[in-house]
């Protein structure tokens, strides 16, 4: 965790705050539109084995649990095009895959992080109004955390296929998507090609893992 930019520091946070959101959200599951359930449903079995202690110390098994929480509700193949920015049309067919596997990894890994170290807050959504037409929302809550301000944490959803899958999250107006572009631009520009940047993602997914293990 040592030598991170200031945007995985950052991100350290975000991912803090989506963990532990729901032991006492102050509506019920009937209360919340579709795309509110998602979130709710995702943060309640990610809060329930919090409980358990002994899970979390095995770090590998708690990437395993989270990427199977929270991959059926988000949506790589669409985060993955938005985070490269222009660099996607100009990737090969083989650098987009690993790219999207890489990221993908680091979400996870980030947010098993997250999972581990921090449980102490709630959620409450914002009321959502939305049509039987609506296919993209914004669906608003505010992280609450004793003796903090409240935090807004937004999540961008779509409807795909008939399930409403997140491809965005805003924490405070910061988004997932702009500030990773941001970041892996600048990295493209610094180390001269995409491939080089994928390379030293899956060194970095690596070795976080690896140090987790051991």
């Amino acid at each position: 965790m040592r030598n991170r930019t200031k945007h995985y520091v950052i991100f350290d946070l975000f991912f803090a705050l989506l963990l532990g959101l729901m032991p006492a959200t102050k509506v019920i599951a009937e209360d919340l539109q579709p795309p509110q359930q998602i979130i709710q449903s995702v943060s309640a079995q990610l809060q329930q084995k919090l409980k358990d202690k002994s899970f979390t110390k095995d770090f590998r098994q708690v990437t395993q649990f989270v990427n199977g929480v929270i991959y059926p509700h988000t949506d790589f193949d669409k985060i993955a095009p938005l985070v490269l920015g222009k660099y996607w049309k100009t990737a090969t067919a083989g650098e987009q895959e690993r790219f999207k596997q890489e990221f993908r990894t680091l979400i996870v890994r980030t947010y098993s992080r997250a999972f581990v170290e921090y449980n102490d807050w709630t959620m409450r959504f914002i009321p959502l109004e939305m049509s039987k037409e609506t296919t993209k929302i914004i669906v608003k809550t505010k992280v609450l955390q004793p003796g903090l301000q409240p935090v807004d944490v937004n999540y961008r959803m779509f409807l795909s296929k008939g399930d409403w899958k997140v491809y965005d999250i805003m924490i405070d107006g910061v988004s997932l998507v702009t500030n990773y572009r941001s970041t892996f631009n600048d990295e493209i520009q610094t180390k001269g090609s995409l491939s080089a940047v994928i390379d030293s993602l899956a060194k970095r997914n690596a070795e976080a893992l690896s140090a987790k293990d051991s």
